[in-house]
């Protein structure tokens, strides 16, 4: 004998989503940015150094100095040079006087004769160091005017545009359940 069975069939409820995604677009301008530029200034003043020579200790040395100087200096030895002259005459004449003892006084004389007198030196003094040199070096200022960079920047908003994507939520299979009862009228 058959049992007569409850056929349960169930149906699934189906959702259908159909969705598209949004579009966006950002934008962003650059910034504006407007610059000016001060260049630096620099100002140089000089003046010229100045170079000083002084070599009249050379010349001195050379007995072609000042003349004022060299006069001075044979005036004041003049006195001293006169005695040394007058004991050369009365040295010579000594000499002369002396003849009777043998020689040639006058022969020796014209050979110790000389036309400069050694012993009137009116020259300064010789040294390494007659030359004096003084430099005094020029002045030098400098003017300096910094520069500088002036800047506007001005940020510009940025541009955004959206457009909405759609979402459609439907159902395509709607949830059913099927009881079929069996069939009595075969069972009896």
């Amino acid at each position: 004998m058959q049992i007569p069975q409850i056929q349960i069939r169930q149906q699934y409820a189906q959702i259908y989503i159909d969705a598209d995604i949004g579009k966006q677009e950002l934008q962003q301008p650059q910034a504006t940015v407007e610059r000016e530029q001060i260049k630096p200034e620099q100002h140089f003043t000089t003046s010229r150094g100045q170079l000083e020579i002084n070599q009249d200790p050379a010349w001195d040395a050379l007995g072609i100095g000042d003349n004022l100087k060299t006069m001075s200096k044979i005036y004041s030895m003049s006195s001293e040079m006169a005695l040394r002259g007058l004991a050369r005459i009365v040295e010579n004449g000594n000499r002369l006087a002396d003849i009777h003892l043998g020689g040639n006084p006058i022969s020796d004389m014209a050979g110790d004769w000389q036309r400069t007198y050694p012993e009137f030196d009116f020259r300064g003094e010789a040294s390494y160091d007659n030359v004096d040199i003084t430099y005094t070096p020029g002045e030098l200022t400098i003017e300096t005017t910094p520069g500088r960079i002036n800047m506007n920047v001005e940020v510009n908003r940025p541009s955004h545009h959206y457009e909405r994507g759609k979402l459609d939520i439907y159902m395509s299979q709607y949830p059913k359940v099927e009881i079929i009862p069996p069939q009595i009228n075969e069972l009896l």
